[in-house]
């Protein structure tokens, strides 16, 4: 039986498995390399990343793999890679549509635009792709911003869900649960909807070398925010970047007795 259209264009049903999302839609971000130690430019005017090695942004890597196991799940029909940033983001789109992704776009910017220009870019690709569910990671690990994923919520109108740690899709809503101070909590939120990755959600595939060569074959679309009328001029200013204080040297004492008079005479915590 073929499937039909339902009342929500977003939405396939087929009527052996139920309500079929159509469409996911990823962001990722390229960042500096996790196990890269890097430093502050001379100047204080940011971190130097010239000469250092690039890769996915952990926590968006682990939304690709999740949109890709409801592909395989039958949940999903297709799951598309976003990125904005320079033109060499397109490596990390690569590595998106490596692990599983069909399709990817590139919005391409002189720099990653803030938060809010992000958001907004993703709102338009929203409007243009009509997808039913939106991942995204919680924050990026250069910034640590955390803002994305709640002002697209904000401004798609959509339904949101952040620090996934599980999604179950079914029945045209997204059951999602996270990790909140006093233990857990668990939503179910109506799709189309925004999610927000946690580290605890999956553990990303290892790429291989066939599935590479795959992805170089898979269509990768470029265009300008301009294109989809958006604006990304900055609204923040860095001021200045600094590194942390170094730590000092821990010493050793001969006694609790000891411990305890340094405690409160010198570090002065008691």
């Amino acid at each position: 039986m073929w499937p039909s259209m339902c009342c929500n264009s977003r939405v396939l049903t087929d009527f052996r498995k139920g309500p079929l999302i159509v469409k996911v839609l990823v962001s990722v971000k390229r960042v500096v390399d996790p196990n890269v130690k890097v430093g502050v430019k001379s100047d204080g005017s940011g971190v130097d990343i010239g000469n250092v090695k690039m890769s996915m942004n952990p926590f968006d890597e682990i939304a690709v793999e999740e949109a890709v196991r409801l592909k395989e799940a039958g949940v999903a029909t297709e799951v598309i890679a976003v990125s904005v940033g320079v033109s060499q983001a397109q490596e990390t789109l690569r590595t998106a549509l490596a692990i599983g992704a069909d399709r990817a776009v590139l919005v391409e910017s002189g720099e990653v635009p803030e938060p809010l220009g992000v958001a907004k870019i993703l709102k338009a690709l929203v409007d243009r792709e009509q997808p039913s569910l939106v991942i995204l990671g919680k924050q990026a690990i250069d910034d640590d911003s955390n803002q994305t994923g709640q002002m697209l919520a904000a401004l798609a109108d959509l339904p949101q869900a952040t620090f996934a740690s599980k999604i179950v899709v079914a029945d045209g809503a997204a059951t999602v649960s996270r990790e909140v101070d006093g233990g857990s909590e668990t939503l179910s939120i109506r799709l189309p909807a925004v999610v927000t990755t946690d580290l605890r959600l999956n553990e990303p595939r290892y790429v291989t070398l066939p599935n590479i060569m795959k992805a170089k074959k898979k269509p990768l679309d470029t265009i300008k925010p301009a294109d989809l009328g958006v604006d990304v001029t900055p609204r923040l200013k860095t001021l200045k970047v600094a590194e942390p204080a170094r730590r000092s040297a821990g010493v050793k004492v001969p006694d609790v007795q000891t411990l305890v008079e340094k405690l409160k005479t010198e570090a002065k915590v008691i």
